[in-house]
């Protein structure tokens, strides 16, 4: 035994309680008075006696009611029960002398059970319900007022999974459903995300009460959703039919700039066509892709409507190329040549390039070799008189 214990048993043994119970105390995140007293001094009673908290012994293995105020105003801060020395049971904390937060403390020094916030006026803002430290169930916040602001289910396992939020004048500003019904009785849910009666219709609003979304669940999944500017005309629109889903970018005006379409498979989405508008409206260019994401074509245009370029991707692997055709507005062929497609989207002129007039007249011709060299060179004018005609010759070959 240490010679020190025997000597003074007493002292020693009381020293030992009070740093047993420091830990759980601490542990409790209940010196949150602490932060104050930075800023005002607090005086502490146990049991109707004046006591130093920052001391831990003085309360080690007893059991009553602890009570804090600042000095300074006399305004309550703090109640907190304690059982056997530790922080158990009811605990209630003040701003300028009104209840700002109750809960309750098990043994571990976690909330445990009903948990709720107020506001200055006294109407409750949050309430929860907690297991050993972890919400549980529906979480519900309020504004002061008393309308209800955002409802939170929590399972027993994982974060949230479903919510819905509403503005101070009690329209809805958000909402996020759950694999099922989870968020009644404060929200009907089973309506709103379309687990009863077909496709559910949804609008959001901002705090303005101006329309921000309109959206449509199924069975708990998003099927379509329509974003807004503040003028109310469409921002973006979203649609899942069966496999495909579609999502559409307007302009401020109404004029869509931009349609996606996706294959939606079972872990992921693939894009299959991308097509872009001018700022009137008209289609400037066009891309598809394969299964695999690989590119098949991509097509622009000009403002008449005219075809612009035209690329079209064959093969697969190490012998994927492209043949790509420009055009003139007037829509004669400008230029043509074929491409190796190298790594991510890098391209390798190989076989003929050629470059025509507005008349369809050949103006230019370049060979190239599999290695994208160019191996001959010839011009004509615009007559199609041969001008140029020459082999080219490299040296590192």
């Amino acid at each position: 035994m240490n010679p020190l214990r025997r000597a003074a048993p007493s002292r020693l043994a009381a020293s030992a309680r009070a740093r047993a119970v420091a830990p759980r105390i601490a542990t409790a995140a209940l010196w949150l008075f602490a932060a104050g007293a930075a800023h005002a001094a607090v005086d502490c009673e146990f049991n109707d006696r004046s006591i130093n908290l920052s001391d831990a012994s003085n309360i080690a293995g007893k059991t009553g009611l602890l009570r804090c105020k600042e000095r300074e105003t006399g305004e309550l801060q703090r109640e907190q029960q304690v059982q056997n020395g530790v922080f158990t049971g009811l605990a209630r904390f003040y701003e300028k002398g009104r209840l700002a937060k109750e809960h309750v403390l098990n043994a571990k020094g976690n909330i445990h059970g009903l948990a709720r916030e107020f506001a200055p006026n006294g109407k409750v803002v949050r309430e929860a319900v907690y297991d050993d430290g972890r919400e549980r169930g529906l979480v519900r916040s309020f504004y002061p007022s008393g309308q209800l602001r955002r409802v939170t289910f929590y399972p027993d396992v994982g974060t949230d999974r479903a919510f819905v939020e509403f503005t101070e004048r009690g329209k809805m500003a958000a909402l996020r459903c759950g694999e099922k019904p989870m968020l009644a009785p404060a929200a009907d849910d089973a309506g709103l995300c379309g687990f009863t009666g077909g496709p559910s219709q949804v609008e959001l609003f901002d705090e303005r009460g101006i329309l921000r979304s309109r959206l449509s669940y199924l069975a708990g999944k998003r099927v379509r959703s329509q974003n807004f500017y503040d003028n109310g005309k469409p921002s973006v629109q979203d649609e899942i039919v069966g496999t495909q889903r579609t999502e559409r970018q307007f302009s401020s005006e109404g004029v869509k700039r931009r349609e996606t379409v996706w294959r939606m498979l079972e872990r992921s989405a693939v894009r299959q066509r991308e097509q872009e508008y001018s700022e009137k409206g008209a289609l400037i260019r066009e891309q598809r892709w394969n299964l695999a994401g690989d590119p098949v074509s991509d097509d622009s245009y000009y403002l008449n409507g005219q075809l612009r370029s035209k690329s079209v991707y064959r093969g697969s692997g190490d012998a994927r190329t492209v043949e790509i055709t420009e055009f003139y507005d007037s829509g004669q062929r400008a230029a043509h040549g074929r491409f190796l497609v190298v790594g991510r989207g890098r391209q390798v002129p190989i076989g003929k390039h050629q470059r025509f007039s507005e008349k369809g007249t050949l103006l230019a011709e370049s060979s190239f070799d599999a290695k994208g060299r160019v191996t001959r060179e010839r011009s004509w004018d615009d007559n199609g008189v041969l001008e140029r005609d020459e082999d080219v010759f490299d040296e590192k070959r």
